[in-house]
């Protein structure tokens, strides 16, 4: 019997939404176990000693647990994101690392146009306003409010998340344009109505600058002060992904000194971040805690997607979305 453990403490709702998943989804003939990843190395290896595929949440596969784990095939995140496990260290004991299959790319995608209308028609200043019971004292002499339409949006990193936030401005009639080291297959740029182009050259022409990229060592520190400075002063930078792929002191300053207008982030480069980050007292930065892929439908998609790598590894086959060590460097 092929056994799937979700590495997680069951003691947060969110955490056991998702466990509920995975036994409401998981076939018969799967067994689902749970390991709380706060047990000390010894219960872990006892606790995921028949695991096929390890599922971690807001957790890892310490190494020292998984080279005490001959069955364990698969490490199934359930983010895009793989920066929190060691893909190296594990394929090295032959078990691959596969992220989510693109499960979360609709919800993000809708995060970050979310966090783009939000910055544009400053409508976190407009909700403080109302709540404060002033309507609109004050607010009418804020800078003029900005439309999407007809604006340039250079995506950064044009894979499943990026690809679906170029579907989601199509209603927008804006220009979309795109930087990936990928390249896409002929038509599919194209077909999304996004044109590749040169880093440097989406950062001088974009009015919204989105990130889409996982978190290596290529990315680390992606945005920093020279790319901040190249951009447009009207332009607004949104960031989903990873909060290291951007330099934060550089952000601040950049957002201070009035080189780039506005900033809509859901990761920072500390989480949680100190109360006193002075991203969260500026009137052009909107923060959220980290939670753009958490919708239901996301999680479902996640664990459906688990279930089914489960599968593929137990029966040898090619397991889907599996993370190339060599991408990390």
């Amino acid at each position: 019997m092929p056994t799937i453990a979700f590495l997680a403490n069951l003691s947060t709702a969110e955490h056991k939404r998702r466990w509920d998943l995975l036994n409401e989804h998981a076939p018969e003939g799967v067994n689902v176990v749970v390991a709380d990843p706060t047990s000390s190395p010894g219960e872990l290896i006892e606790a995921l000693k028949d695991a096929d595929a390890a599922v971690p949440w807001l957790a890892t596969v310490p190494l020292e647990v998984a080279e005490h784990l001959p069955k364990l095939k698969l490490v199934q995140l359930l983010t895009a994101g793989y920066d929190s496990v060691d893909v190296v260290g594990l394929s090295k004991l032959g078990i691959a690392v596969a992220n989510n299959g693109g499960s979360n790319a609709i919800s993000v995608s809708e995060h970050a146009m979310t966090l783009m209308l939000s910055v544009y028609r400053r409508m976190m200043e407009s909700w403080d306003n109302t709540r404060d019971g002033k309507w609109r004292d004050g607010v009418d002499q804020l800078p003029v409010r900005t439309e999407i339409n007809g604006k340039t949006v250079g995506i950064i990193g044009f894979g499943n998340i990026g690809r679906q936030v170029a579907r989601r401005l199509s209603g927008f009639d804006c220009e979309v344009l795109y930087h990936d080291t990928v390249e896409l297959m002929p038509g599919r740029d194209q077909e999304l109505g996004a044109q590749a182009v040169e880093l440097d050259h989406l950062l001088r022409v974009s009015d919204i600058v989105t990130v889409h990229v996982p978190l290596n060592s290529s990315t680390r520190g992606l945005m920093g002060a020279r790319e901040f400075g190249l951009m447009k002063k009207t332009a607004i930078f949104v960031n989903t992904c990873r909060g290291p792929v951007h330099n934060e002191a550089d952000l601040i300053k950049a957002l201070q000194d009035g080189e780039i207008a506005g900033a809509g982030l859901d990761v920072l480069e500390e989480e949680p971040t100190d109360p006193n980050n002075p991203l969260l007292h500026m009137p052009t930065a909107i923060v959220t805690p980290h939670w753009a892929g958490g919708t239901g439908e996301g999680n479902e998609r996640a664990v459906v997607f688990a279930l089914s790598n489960l599968e593929r590894a137990v029966e040898g086959r090619k397991m889907l979305s599996v993370v190339d060590p060599a991408s990390i460097f």
